[in-house]
């Protein structure tokens, strides 16, 4: 089509409201008295003339018409989006019309006027008002749309239940997507229609991505199952198209989004199993009407558990936080939150400034504050950043713990939860062993006794948190690649933040004291087939010596410092169930409070020292199956200039 045939929309488009209305109001005058004039020339069978009282019959039916296509709402609508309640309201206005035409024929004994013209008169009404509104439908919206959007993106639709042909009708809004397609797993559906819009099978996928061009594939499965949405994610992996999707009907019924908020794929979505249901009664048992401290709370986990923690009202929820801007905008983000649940009783949370490492001010906050539930999430995790920082890392996350312990029984806390990672099993790096030393305290304090009791939970990486290699992923390949694994053949475990948080609370839950916590994570995932998945899915290819056009590298850069192939959440076989069917205790080793003790306060004085050759002697004889992949590291030691890390490191030389 010639580019002139699309000025005239794109002039009424452009036009106010009322100009719109006045256009379709003057049409429809034309077409009553046309449609009129129309039906007495079929009935008669000749070039009709009105003559006598006929004559008022054509000046009482635009009369008669307009006001009830007004009132009805006929000129409320939006032509290029009507739909089929549109067309029925456009029924019932033509038939009152209809109706009240044939009364004033009858009332006012006009002659010549055969009853059935009133039919045809109806008829041609409806085909001319409805039918005209359709076309203009089209020609204002679907033709201009379609073809002078420059980059239209096409789109197939899998999925077409009720969730694909909502959204189906919200892109044709949209003047940069077209829909060509759907696609659906149900075989009663295959070559029925949607629309104008065939259902096809998968295996058709392939050929609309020559044939139309399709760029995008949506999957409209609010209600399906993470599995299955993982299984349908790598069957369209091999096809050079991006993958979206809508958020899940939990998302939806929450408010938190709405169906028209398609996003793109989120790792969540490749995760082989479902998320782990929470249990409700376990969320509620030891934060409901009670003081709520969380350490570290500005992170990543602490963050969430006090988001988590919010919902489940407590009496009053403390933020320890050491790092001030995490802190506020922490703050600011519950006090909204607190203002959108609408609680019946409020919720004081309370902002406390402080590092774990400062006995005084956690002792004081937890006095102060009358803590009853403290969940300790307050640590430095980055494997490479803490093998080059030995000393920060046990005085946080070793002697942290310890003296975050301490203030807890000093202050008659009734439960305390270590937030604990898979990194503690027989690690391979520092940040692993001062967590599982971390641990070590814990179960010896508890079984020291006191009204206090310990707990710890372990998990996998955390999906979004800092430092997580999904949003590393993603900045790669949005800026070209190259995507950076460090083994082909390392595997980890993921789970989400949310999930992470509410296994933290529930494990809390069913504390006897001296409790390690694991979660059955299901399969782990190989970052090197989830490199190559982020890089499909974004609409683009790996580029390798199979396909040395493609759009993305993958470079392999070695493991890290203190980073391990594959990780592991339990030391030993010895493990039992608990109440909820994904959470498993584990029994484990316990150093005796009178033999750990003494050791702690050699570890004090060495950090102080900055001796970090017996930082890690000590941690190879207390931590069982401690094995470091590398010699003992400082950045800031006299030996930084000998240090094999920095030679390899990233220097900025100036």
């Amino acid at each position: 089509m010639d580019k002139n045939t699309f000025l005239l929309p794109k002039w009424l488009l452009s036009q106010n409201r009322q100009i719109k209305r006045g256009i379709t109001l003057l049409f429809d005058l034309l077409t009553i008295e046309l449609s009129l004039w129309i039906a007495f020339s079929l009935r008669l069978g000749e070039f009709y003339l009105p003559s006598g009282g006929v004559g008022y019959l054509f000046m009482v039916a635009p009369v008669l018409a307009i006001p009830i296509f007004i009132r009805l709402g006929l000129y409320r609508v939006i032509i290029r989006y009507m739909g089929f309640h549109s067309l029925w309201v456009v029924v019932k206005a033509v038939s009152l019309y209809a109706l009240l035409l044939s009364l004033v024929v009858l009332l006012g004994r006009i002659e010549l006027v055969p009853r059935s013209v009133h039919i045809i008169n109806f008829l041609v009404v409806l085909l001319s008002i409805g039918g005209s509104r359709m076309i203009a439908r089209w020609w204002l919206f679907e033709v201009p749309n379609n073809t002078l959007v420059k980059n239209l993106r096409k789109v197939v639709i899998y999925g077409a239940g009720s969730s694909g042909v909502q959204v189906f009708d919200q892109l044709r809004t949209k003047r940069d997507m077209k829909v060509v397609g759907f696609i659906d797993d149900e075989l009663s559906l295959h070559n029925r229609q949607i629309r104008d819009i065939r259902i096809r099978s998968l295996s058709h996928l392939s050929k609309m991505v020559e044939r139309e061009g399709v760029t995008d594939v949506l999957l409209a499965m609010p209600s399906v199952a993470r599995s299955r949405r993982n299984q349908i994610i790598t069957l369209l992996e091999p096809y050079s198209v991006k993958v979206k999707t809508l958020p899940s009907l939990a998302e939806i019924a929450t408010g938190e989004v709405t169906v028209d908020d398609i996003r793109d794929v989120e790792i969540e979505d490749l995760l082989g199993r479902d998320i782990v249901a929470p249990d409700e009664a376990l969320l509620d048992k030891n934060i409901t009407g009670k003081t709520v401290m969380v350490t570290g709370a500005g992170g990543s986990i602490g963050s969430e558990l006090c988001r988590q923690i919010l919902r489940l009202q407590p009496r009053k929820l403390v933020l320890f936080e050491n790092n001030e801007y995490a802190l506020y905008a922490l703050e600011k983000e519950l006090q909204h939150m607190h203002v959108l649940l609408k609680f019946g009783e409020s919720v004081t949370v309370l902002p406390v400034l402080g590092s774990v490492f400062n006995k005084v001010r956690i002792e004081k906050a937890c006095l102060n504050c009358g803590v009853e539930t403290l969940y300790h999430a307050a640590a430095y995790k980055h494997v490479p950043l803490v093998e080059q920082n030995p000393g920060e890392a046990i005085q946080n996350n070793v002697l942290g713990t310890l003296y975050t312990a301490q203030a807890a029984i000093q202050a008659n806390i009734t439960s305390f939860i270590l937030v604990s990672t898979d990194k503690a099993v027989r690690p391979t790096n520092t940040m692993g062993a001062s967590k599982r030393l971390a641990e070590l305290v814990l179960q010896a304090l508890d079984k020291r006794g006191s009204k206090t009791q310990f707990s710890m939970v372990r998990f996998g990486n955390v999906l979004g948190s800092s430092g997580s290699v999904i949003p590393l992923f993603k900045k790669q390949i949005k800026q070209g690649g190259p995507v950076t694994v460090t083994d082909p053949k390392i595997i980890r475990y993921f789970m989400t933040i949310p999930e992470a948080a509410q296994l933290v609370i529930q494990a809390g839950a069913m504390m006897k004291g001296g409790d390690v916590f694991v979660l059955d994570m299901g399969e782990p995932v190989n970052i090197l087939e989830l490199a190559r998945k982020m890089i499909h899915l974004s609409g683009m290819e790996v580029q390798d010596d199979s396909h040395p056009n493609g759009d993305i590298p993958i470079k392999y850069t070695g493991l890290r410092p203190g980073e391990k192939l594959y990780e592991e959440l339990l030391i030993g076989d010895n493990v039992s169930v608990t109440k909820h069917p994904k959470i498993m205790r584990a029994i484990e080793n316990v150093i005796p409070w009178d033999t750990l003790e003494p050791i702690l306060m050699q570890l004090e004085d060495a950090v102080k020292k900055s001796d970090f050759e017996k930082v890690r002697t000590m941690l190879l004889e207390t931590v069982v199956g401690f094995k470091p992949q590398c010699e003992t590291q400082d950045v800031v030691s006299k030996n930084i200039q000998k240090n094999e890390l920095l030679q390899d490191a990233n220097v900025i030389k100036i």
